[in-house]
């Protein structure tokens, strides 16, 4: 059985009287109902002020196991009324002050943790948060792009979340292998992924993150930055040799202008010829290489092609009101190779077709044709810089439309549209 402490004062209180009284009871003469009465007189007295003067104790114990329930529960918010000036009061004012501190650092963390939350959906990075149970218990809005769902993932199980994911996402999850991987999405756009996972302990709990990153953009911008490179080294050796060559064919036409030999004629001819055709390459890729920032502005879709189509002739659809943050000459520049491209593919005119729409966040801005399409490994290619198919293509086509929409934080794919014919994807922000 459970003793009180208040039970045992009690018990000590009236141990100490029974024994002090003993030696008056013995060595009396009363009798022994008189020395009986006196006993009882005595217990009760000394259980009287026993109470009396363990109340205040009493009223401290009971706020301290209320405050003490209370942290229990997390509640940092109540305090103790106990303001005796004893131990105990002074223990009540040590509980409120303790509490106050709790409270303060409590709300703290609480708006760090509101902090990370708002950090973590808002991150570009796929996050996903799995128990030992195979559970995801935390995911963001990144993660439920990357695997088309809308609502929340927690609760999921994530073997069933893996079994919906695209093929190139599946393997990855699967084989658990850290490293780059590709996913194929819907419109035949491929895009590079990359997969860490970290294992740590959540409550005592094994849990495991995995973080999936896109790296299209950033291997683009790597693969660009290099392209840039190569190409200002190859200008300017082009240059520092057109230079000289351009004097000295100069130099001989004047040295033989009283030489009749057609032969000769025809060879300063093509000389001349081949470098206008060399200084014109390097005036293009030293555009491409030093493509300006993006003077963004609002741009009107129907006005905007409505000139487009006086020197492309194309069919263009879309809401005419629509606006596009971009920079017009260059926006320009992007549709005049994109249709241009379109021509050339051998599509009939009026099947080349330019349309823009709203989707999420982003402007979708596509060029479709009829023409002969392109096969895996030159639309792999295709973006790249020096690529052509054409036997006249310098390869800067479609290498400068990527490096303008990238250059608006935006993305362009190529694909193969159904019942033939190549479409290109190009992506911008709204914002």
């Amino acid at each position: 059985m459970r003793v009180t402490l208040m039970q045992k004062l009690h018990m000590i209180t009236g141990s100490v009287v029974l024994l002090t009284s003993l030696p008056v009871l013995w060595f009396s003469e009363l009798d022994a109902l008189t020395k009986g009465v006196f006993l009882l007189c005595m217990i009760v007295l000394s259980s009287i002020l026993t109470r009396q003067l363990s109340a205040g104790l009493r009223e401290g114990l009971d706020a301290m196991e209320l405050g003490l329930l209370n942290l229990k529960d997390g509640e940092f918010a109540t305090t103790l009324a106990y303001s005796q000036n004893d131990e105990f009061g002074k223990l009540c004012q040590l509980y409120n002050q303790t509490a106050l501190q709790l409270r303060a650092e409590k709300q703290w963390l609480y708006q760090r943790e509101l902090m990370l939350d708002k950090v973590l959906q808002s991150s570009p990075q796929a996050l996903l948060l799995v128990n030992s149970n195979h559970q995801v218990v935390f995911s963001n809005y990144a993660a439920r792009d990357l695997f088309s769902h809308t609502e929340k993932l927690e609760g999921l199980s994530f073997e069933t979340l893996k079994q919906s994911a695209s093929m190139g996402l599946k393997l990855a999850l699967g084989e658990e292998r850290e490293g780059l991987f590709s996913v194929t999405l819907d419109n035949q756009e491929t895009q590079t992924w990359h997969l860490a996972i970290g294992e740590f302990l959540l409550n005592n709990q094994p849990h495991r993150l995995y973080i999936l990153k896109q790296m299209t953009r950033e291997l683009s911008r790597q693969e660009v930055m290099v392209w840039k490179k190569v190409i200002r080294i190859i200008s300017h050796e082009l240059n520092n040799s057109l230079g000289p060559i351009s004097s000295m064919l100069h130099s001989g036409k004047l040295l033989t202008r009283h030489v009749d030999e057609p032969r000769l004629t025809r060879v300063f001819a093509t000389i001349d010829e081949r470098i206008a055709h060399l200084t014109e390459f390097v005036q293009g890729y030293g555009k491409f290489a030093k493509l300006p920032i993006p003077n963004l502005a609002a741009i009107e879709w129907g006005h905007f092609m409505g000139a487009i189509s006086e020197q492309w002739r194309c069919t263009f659809e879309g809401n005419t009101s629509l606006k596009i943050q971009a920079d017009q000459i260059q926006l320009e520049q992007l549709m005049i190779n994109l249709l241009k491209n379109a021509h050339e593919s051998g599509s009939a005119e009026q099947d080349v077709c330019a349309r823009a729409y709203r989707q999420h966040e982003n402007i979708i801005i596509e060029v479709l044709d009829r023409g002969k399409g392109m096969s895996e490994q030159v639309m792999a290619n295709a973006l790249v810089p020096f690529y052509s198919t054409k036997a006249s293509g310098s390869g800067l086509g479609l290498a400068l439309c990527r490096e303008i929409v990238e250059a608006h934080h935006g993305q362009i794919a190529l694909f193969n549209r159904e019942g033939g014919g190549l479409g290109v994807r190009v992506s911008l922000p709204i914002n």
